[in-house]
């Protein structure tokens, strides 16, 4: 039996698996068949890491963040977990290939998911011209005309990085200004390709096999006008990943997981969450790093009580029985 296993493979989880693995937990951590690195890997240059004065590209980063955790003794294990147990001192991890890992604690740091539009072609048009992921995507838009939804600095990224392909790129946002930061704005208003799309929002996805345009409406007066285009970029902010543990551990009313205060203590005892999964506010890569340190910290503190209490029952039964 394992002493910790980590579910999610962003900042959150390397940097636990990091604080973990340089305690001697020897932490496992499960990384994702298929999304392992988390949502970094989808970001092109990261300027606000501390430590990297120039900058740092997000996939480089994260492969960084798990050599480091491997370097101290931490295993990563590409797959997927299906469904979690942890009732009892001893917890379940049952995957997608049929395995199952039990641990006495875990560490759930599964991120956040790219929020959708909500919209019947959405879903029909994704990989069409649909996209949540300019890094992935950008370069078969070439030459063409596309748009980002969202007002944040994700979509200002994505716009800007989408202008190395794209001829031109509309930003539309529902309100007649950005809630991205000063600098981020800066750069779109002085790129001549970006041209932003104010007090509007995406009603309709137009196309039958690939992206034609969009019907946009109004958020003043509710009237509809279509925009042609080749690709739409969705960018309008993240959902946390909490599917496994609904039902399990506490939730707030935002949907993240309820941590004790500034702990990563959850609902159940030797169940902890670090990471964008209990942060509906700041969800930047620094700050999942620190909650990972902190949910390592509480597993290792967590153990040593537990290892306390097992060595204070022994001794007991030792005392009554001398004293039989």
């Amino acid at each position: 039996m394992r002493q910790v296993i980590i579910i999610g493979s962003g900042p959150a989880g390397y940097t636990a698996a990091i604080y973990a693995a340089r305690a001697n937990l020897a932490p496992l951590v499960i990384a994702s068949s298929v999304e392992a690195g988390g949502e970094l890997m989808n970001t092109t240059e990261v300027e606000n890491f501390p430590g990297f004065p120039e900058g740092v590209m997000g996939p480089e980063l994260m492969e960084k963040m798990q050599a480091q955790a491997e370097r101290f003794g931490a295993e990563v294990l590409y797959d997927d977990v299906v469904s979690l147990d942890v009732d009892g001192p001893v917890k379940r991890v049952a995957l997608g290939s049929g395995a199952t890992h039990e641990a006495a604690t875990i560490i759930y740091a599964t991120g956040s998911a790219p929020r959708k539009l909500g919209l019947a072609g959405e879903a029909r048009l994704s990989g069409h011209g649909v996209s949540y992921c300019a890094t992935c995507d950008g370069f078969f838009f070439r030459d063409r005309v596309i748009a980002v939804v969202g007002g944040g600095d994700s979509a200002i990224e994505e716009a800007t990085f989408l202008t190395k392909f794209a001829s031109k790129v509309y930003l539309i946002h529902r309100r007649d200004q950005l809630r991205a930061s000063k600098i981020m704005q800066q750069r779109a208003f002085t790129n001549e390709k970006i041209e932003p799309v104010w007090n509007s929002e995406v009603a309709d996805i137009l196309g039958d096999d690939a992206v034609t345009g969009v019907v946009l409406r109004s958020t003043v007066d509710g009237s509809t006008r279509e925009l042609p285009l080749e690709g739409l970029f969705v960018a309008i902010g993240n959902d946390p990943r909490t599917h496994l543990v609904h039902g399990v551990l506490e939730l707030t009313p935002e949907g993240t997981v309820r941590v004790d205060g500034r702990s990563s203590r959850t609902s159940v005892p030797g169940v902890f969450a670090a990471g964008d999964v209990v942060d509906p506010t700041y969800r930047q890569a620094v700050t999942a790093a620190g909650s990972g340190t902190v949910a390592a910290l509480d597993v290792e503190h967590y153990l040593a009580a537990q290892a306390d209490a097992v060595s204070t029952d022994e001794l007991e039964t030792v005392a009554g029985a001398s004293g039989a």
